[in-house]
């Protein structure tokens, strides 16, 4: 008899705690929504200021570039960062640790010269230089320009528009390279408003040492480090899908020159990260693309194609008609 009783307590017992089972899940669940709106709305409120462009010229370098993005990933911080050609080509390895850091990567020229000083011809070199040798480091295509010195006339943005690219200058600038301190470069940044740009350098250990407080105080004034838009010039909230070379991007497409003819030439596109990607490509008026291969392609409009995967493996290409443009196409990559 008192085992039957026992037996049934624990009956009673168990039938409790079932009929209680859906009822936690449910509170377990809410709870859970809860806590993932709450975090949601952090972040919100962490960014209701805007959005600032934190800007590292010269690299990268094999002295100071790694102190740099470890730096910046250990403060959740992102930046754009401007190379020199000649910086990438001999060091391709840094140029994809900027990548995987979550950084930008943009282009600074290829020698760092006086560009007033050159050609028409000799401005294009040192901005297709510098495209090529990025690109080959793992960088993507990049689709911004900052001059060296802050120097430009309508020559120079003639041939960076020629190539896709964004000239792009400063709002606020940290005079690193002028010998200013952690403390004067912390400062500096400590003025930038909603949507501007500050100059830094990659080479320098006050700059390095600065980016701690630099996080701190955007936090404390609701700023977030975002990107730099292509078409505004602006610092804007990173996208979801990027430009190559543009953290955010959940993979990354990378062009290389093919064939060329007199009136054509042939593009490959590579992508890493993904195999379930949707890249879109962007050409330049006047040109037309005569064919395609390894990828399912649909037009946006005239002069934007939307790739996917077709079987074909994780490379796909195409023949432009250039119609006297030589430009290359700009390339953005998104996981589906």
């Amino acid at each position: 008899m008192r085992r039957s009783l026992a037996a049934a307590a624990v009956l009673a017992v168990a039938g409790t705690l079932l009929s209680g089972a859906p009822a936690m899940a449910k509170a377990e669940t809410a709870k859970a929504e809860r806590a993932k709106a709450e975090t949601a709305a952090a972040a919100a409120a962490d960014c209701a200021n805007g959005y600032v462009a934190l800007t590292y010229d010269d690299g990268p370098n094999p002295g100071n570039t790694t102190n740099l993005l470890n730096a910046l990933r250990s403060a959740g911080l992102r930046a754009t960062m401007f190379n020199t050609g000649q910086n990438a080509a001999a060091n391709p390895g840094l140029v994809a640790a900027q990548v995987s850091a979550g950084m930008w990567v943009a282009n600074h020229s290829y020698t760092h010269p006086h560009m007033l000083t050159l050609s028409a011809a000799q401005m294009s070199s040192e901005l297709s230089r510098t495209q090529s040798a990025i690109s080959s480091a793992g960088g993507g295509t990049p689709v911004l320009f900052r001059p060296p010195y802050g120097e430009t006339n309508a020559t120079l943005q003639s041939a960076a528009s020629a190539l896709g690219l964004r000239t792009i200058i400063w709002d606020v600038d940290s005079q690193d390279w002028n010998g200013a301190g952690t403390a004067q470069i912390v400062q500096a940044a400590s003025t930038l408003t909603n949507g501007q740009i500050m100059l830094m350098h990659d080479q320098y250990a006050t700059t390095v040492a600065a980016i701690p407080q630099i996080a701190a105080g955007l936090r404390s004034r609701g700023l977030c480090a975002g990107m730099i838009s292509p078409s505004t010039g602006r610092a804007v909230a990173p996208t979801s899908g990027g430009t190559p070379g543009t953290p955010g991007a959940t993979c990354t497409a990378t062009y290389a020159e093919g064939q060329k003819w007199s009136d054509r030439f042939n593009g490959q596109v590579t992508v890493t990260g993904s195999s379930n990607w949707t890249v879109t490509v962007t050409f330049r008026s006047p040109q037309r693309v005569s064919a395609t291969w390894n990828a399912a392609v649909t037009w946006n409009s005239t002069y934007v194609m939307t790739a996917r995967p077709n079987g074909g493996g994780n490379t796909f290409g195409f023949t432009v008609m250039h119609g006297g443009n030589w430009t290359w196409p700009s390339l953005t990559c998104t996981e589906t």
